[in-house]
């Protein structure tokens, strides 16, 4: 079964917070708070994960997470929220719908399982439908806007949906209709000049002065590149410009920055990045940049195994977020919806290392650190509202099964071919 997948960081900085203040309860006078380790905290220690149970248990988790009145989505529930009434805004519906699916759909066993057939057709509907909603049209609101995380992924499920040939009937017409069409507006969306994606453009939707986000234009890129190998017409213009924005957040210690800047970053060093530009705090995202830059040639077998130390050596910083209020505070800016993104992206680089000795050590180290913050009831969740563990289940079912997924498609240039 061909599966090629894809993430996009679901971070977004608060609009509206529902979480409540961004910032850490004040400390004692004439004191400095130090920074918090996940050691901190009490964290039992836990058995080796079992894979085999693990999964039933995760996918149990997300067939019964699944709601609505059709019973046919999982909402994604962050710091960002387009009306106060409806805490999920529908790119997040969409896009934590086609995550869970793709969750469902990466599980050994999809193709004998009803149950999850049947929740996977109901969410593949409800994303069909949803892409006619008005907020998921090609455009931008405001300050910040999340529609664009619901393209990637919608794209990221109906191609892998295509690949494992696993489109329900009654769907392939809408659903090859609608792979061209998210394509468009994924390159209708781009930041122009400058290059990549961003949910938060402060300069206006077209503003070139705008910063590409590397947790979002890595991630939409490797969509991309796999609609461009199906066959599927995509700007090279774009692709290139998004490219050279991962290029040019690349600092020299190997992180990247949370904005790609105008001007490159490849030789500066730690000592002058700021907060949410050091090393730890490129932890979740370092892996995915090199991933993509690596699928379009441009990337270094030596520096994609530093970005996937670099995840381990600072997973107690992303770690101490998990779950937590709060956005990006100190002292590496990493806000909680982080999390999760970095263990499944670590995963997809683990699999581009050549050594394959490595690469079972890597694994083995990834679902230890899985089984460690496993919730009770066998899911994963990164957040603190309950509908979020949706999300977070179906990606710890892709990073646990990473192994046997097909691995993500290269950038091929040139005129597309059928």
């Amino acid at each position: 079964m061909r599966i090629s997948w894809l993430l996009l960081s679901c971070c977004s900085l608060p609009l509206l917070a529902q979480d409540g203040s961004s910032k850490q309860s004040p400390s004692p006078a004439g004191t400095k708070a130090a920074p918090r380790k996940f050691t901190e905290f009490p964290v039992p220690e836990v058995a080796p994960l079992d894979l085999e149970a693990a999964t039933k248990a995760a996918v149990e988790s997300l067939l019964a997470r699944q709601e609505g009145a059709d019973h046919d989505q999982w909402p994604y529930r962050g710091v960002y929220t387009e009306n106060r009434d409806d805490p999920s805004p529908v790119g997040y519906r969409v896009g934590g719908t086609a995550i869970a699916c793709l969750g469902l759909l990466a599980a050994p066993g999809f193709r004998t399982d009803a149950p999850r057939r049947e929740a996977l057709a109901r969410g593949l509907a409800f994303v069909l439908k949803t892409l006619d909603a008005p907020r998921m049209s090609d455009e931008f609101i405001g300050r910040y806007d999340v529609r664009g995380w619901g393209h990637t992924y919608a794209l990221q499920l109906l191609l892998s949906l295509q690949d494992a040939q696993q489109v329900p009937k009654e769907h392939a017409e809408a659903v090859a209709k609608r792979i061209p069409e998210l394509v468009r507006i994924l390159c209708d969306s781009a930041i122009p000049e400058t290059g990549g994606w961003n949910y938060s453009r402060p300069q206006g939707y077209k503003n070139p002065k705008n910063r590409a986000s590397p947790f979002m234009t890595a991630p939409t890129l490797q969509a991309l590149f796999h609609a461009k190998a199906r066959g599927h017409a995509v700007s090279e213009q774009v692709v290139t410009q998004a490219l050279d924005a991962l290029d040019r957040a690349r600092a020299k210690p190997g992180g990247y920055s949370y904005g790609a800047p105008a001007t490159s970053m490849n030789d500066v060093g730690e000592d002058k990045l700021t907060m949410m530009d050091k090393t730890p705090s490129s932890a979740a995202r370092a892996a995915v940049c090199e991933t993509t830059l690596a699928l379009a040639g441009r990337g270094d077998p030596a520096r994609l195994e530093r970005a996937v130390d670099l995840f381990f050596a600072h997973w107690d910083d992303l770690a101490v977020r998990k779950s937590q209020t709060g956005t990006h505070i100190p002292p590496y800016g990493i806000a909680p919806y982080y999390f999760l993104y970095g263990h499944v992206y670590a995963a997809q680089a683990i699999e581009q290392i050549g050594d394959a000795n490595k690469r079972a050590s890597l694994r083995a180290k990834l679902r230890a650190v899985l089984a460690k913050c496993r919730e009770e009831d066998g899911g994963w969740n990164d957040r603190q509202f309950d509908c979020s563990a949706g999300y977070g289940t179906a990606l710890a079912l892709l990073a646990m099964h990473m192994e046997h997924l097909p691995k993500p498609l290269p950038w091929i240039a040139g005129e597309a071919k059928k």
